[in-house]
């Protein structure tokens, strides 16, 4: 079933939104794409006459109550963005009597799921390495089910919606949908421009194709790094994981991170990528700073011989200029990740070329597609929003499903 075919008239919808959005310490949301991002899928269901059940999770609360992670701290602005009241349910498996009560065109919004460890399904307070550890795991995947089932019985139809926790089998992004029929569970319509969007850069490659990755560990991207090379053109590899790579070659690289245990795996990288006849762009200079500050003094060393006392925040001149002519001319681009600390003011100018190359390469035509919360917080950040083909609202859930891999929240509503 399709949300466009589907008739919501007089009928309750239980809709999974990502509505874990960053919040500042008086509870005000800082950035709101996540709640943007649904509102299609939302007024939709509303405007053909069905009642609205919203769910989300917030933060990590690890199956505990904790008011800092409360969804109500955005109940408001939820109302705003739907022009419209929205209820409260203070316990999300305790919602029957709201949800019954509801009417066509009213909104009830959940408490975070993850205030129940049954979301997860994993157990809590006890250690893999534990004898009683598999006991524990099946009984919490029985309780995960009766969650799953509460959830269902609010509603006559499910909805996934939440792309950025597709990539995990919970209660609320797979198990159920068990509970649903085929005609009456569906992706919302920023699942299937998400879909779309994967496809474009898997199935559908116009070349060249560039990928951008950033962040600071290799061992984070590893799989992804892999997959891509046997897919891409030219493979940009920078921020912190950069260091890696020059300590790799004997470099000397000062205060900045690096995982020493995966020198062997940077090597394996290059190898792979001179083997499949990749472009393998790495940062040849850095922006270096005296300490781990916006204020900190700056100075520019070769990525490979960066002095005691300092440590690589940003992509240097050199790095900046060699990217952006990497990524010239591309037809199909994805990025993920930043050149360097971008929340710092004075170290985000390497992520800032890097946008600014995607922005100029996408008014020629290339697709460019941006996952990953920082690499969409720098897009914003630098006003490139609306210069780019398409801001993904998942990261991990992104970069798995470029890495090949089934997403369970979309192998549960298209029965695969």
């Amino acid at each position: 079933m399709t949300i466009k075919d589907y008739k919501f008239a007089g009928k309750k919808a239980i809709v999974r939104v990502d509505f874990n959005v960053p919040l500042d310490e008086n509870g005000k949301i800082t950035d709101d794409t996540r709640i943007r991002g649904a509102l299609p899928t939302l007024k939709h269901i509303l405007d053909e006459g069905g009642a609205l059940i919203i769910m989300s999770h917030m933060g990590k609360p690890k199956g505990k109550v904790q008011a800092k992670f409360s969804l109500s701290q955005i109940k408001e602005a939820v109302a705003e963005a739907l022009g419209r009241p929205v209820q409260f349910a203070e316990d999300c498996a305790k919602a029957q009597a709201q949800a019954a009560a509801l009417k066509p065109g009213e909104v009830l919004l959940l408490e975070n799921l993850r205030f129940y460890p049954e979301e997860e399904g994993k157990p809590v307070g006890i250690e893999k390495e534990d004898p009683a550890y598999e006991s524990a795991k099946k009984e919490m995947k029985a309780r995960q089910k009766e969650f799953a089932k509460t959830l269902a019985s609010y509603a006559d139809c499910y909805v996934m919606d939440a792309f950025g926790t597709a990539h995990r089998k919970h209660a609320s992004t797979a198990v159920i949908a068990d509970y649903f029929d085929a005609d009456n569970k569906m992706l919302g319509f920023l699942m299937e421009k998400e879909v779309a969007a994967v496809d474009a850069i898997l199935k559908d490659i116009k070349r060249p194709f560039v990928a951008i990755m950033g962040g600071s560990k290799v061992s984070s991207k590893i799989g992804i790094i892999e997959n891509l090379l046997g897919k891409v053109d030219k493979l940009i590899l920078c921020g912190g994981m950069t260091y890696t790579f020059a300590k790799a070659h004997g470099g000397e690289i000062g205060g900045s991170i690096v995982e020493l245990d995966k020198l062997d795996v940077a090597l394996g990288v290059e190898e792979l990528a001179k083997k499949n006849g990749v472009e393998l762009v790495l940062a040849p200079d850095a922006i270096c700073a005296d300490s781990f500050s916006n204020d900190a003094n700056k100075k520019v060393f070769p990525s490979n011989a960066i002095p005691e006392g300092w440590e690589g925040l940003d992509a240097g001149p050199e790095a900046q200029k060699n990217f952006a002519k990497a990524i010239k001319g591309a037809k199909t681009i994805l990025w993920n990740g930043p050149a360097g600390v971008f929340e710092f003011d004075n170290f985000c100018d390497g992520s800032r070329a890097i946008g600014n190359a995607i922005a100029e390469a996408t008014a020629e035509g290339a697709f460019s597609l941006i996952g990953g919360g920082d690499s969409v917080a720098c897009v914003n950040k630098f006003g490139l929003a609306d210069k780019v083909s398409y801001i993904s609202t998942g990261g991990g859930a992104l970069l798995e499903a470029i890495e090949g891999k089934v997403l369970p929240g979309v192998a549960a509503i298209k029965g695969e």
